[in-house]
């Protein structure tokens, strides 16, 4: 991803999060006191003159209860209700550290120096080495751009354990739940058959040959 589609990808994702901000009814001011910015920047953010980072990014989808995947074009904005924001700043400040230690860990499992990271994406090598330091965000099409000159995917820097991951996964969840057939969703929300789902759960647990042979003692009898 060369400057000009990092612009291109700034300018998108500007108006995403403008459409989420606008769709959810809260101010330029909510949104930037929720991921911890001043409301210029989060003005400039909708405006693709900047871009916010994946942790910012992961925090105002989380504060809006939206799904993170809204901004690559897979799901539509969730009904859910708002919540409070978190304790934002520590929260990020985290999250730049992880994916910065990420970022290191992937280029170093392909085996690609800085210099060549930075001569394919554009980006100075001392920017690439405060992102994985942990020491600047990184704006997300900047990721983006560095992740695809590595073959990586952006989803596998998601938050997977902090408060936002958790959101996420069950926002996941809750996703499978609704695309079941309607009979199942009822028969999984009956209390009476709870049994039945947990037996059906050790089942899944269990190795072929476990399998087989409770099947075996089964028809042993019934015959």
């Amino acid at each position: 991803m060369n400057n000009a589609l990092i612009t291109i990808r700034e300018k998108k994702l500007g108006l995403l999060i403008r459409d989420a901000r606008m769709a959810e009814r809260r101010s330029i001011k909510e949104c930037a006191d929720a991921i911890g910015v001043k409301p210029g920047l989060f003005r400039a953010y909708e405006e693709g003159r900047r871009a916010p980072s994946l942790p910012e990014l992961e925090t105002l989808v989380f504060y809006l209860k939206l799904p993170i995947t809204l901004f690559w074009g897979r799901e539509t904005m969730s009904d859910s209700p708002l919540i409070e924001p978190l304790d934002t700043s520590r929260l990020i400040a985290l999250r730049q550290r992880m994916i910065g230690a990420l970022l290191r860990q992937e280029r170093n499992n392909v085996n690609m120096s800085i210099r060549h990271l930075s001569t394919e994406t554009g980006i100075t090598q001392a920017r690439l080495n405060a992102f994985e330091l942990g020491e600047r965000a990184i704006p997300v099409p900047e990721l983006e751009s560095i992740l695809n000159v590595m073959g990586s995917r952006i989803e596998t820097f998601f938050d997977q354990n902090g408060p936002v991951g958790q959101w996420m996964t069950s926002q996941r969840a809750m996703q499978k739940f609704l695309e079941l057939p309607e009979e199942m969703q009822n028969f999984v929300c009956q209390p009476v058959n709870r049994p039945y789902l947990e037996l059906a759960m050790k089942l899944s647990d269990m190795s072929r040959e476990k399998l087989r042979s409770v099947a075996e003692g089964l028809l042993d009898i019934t015959l």
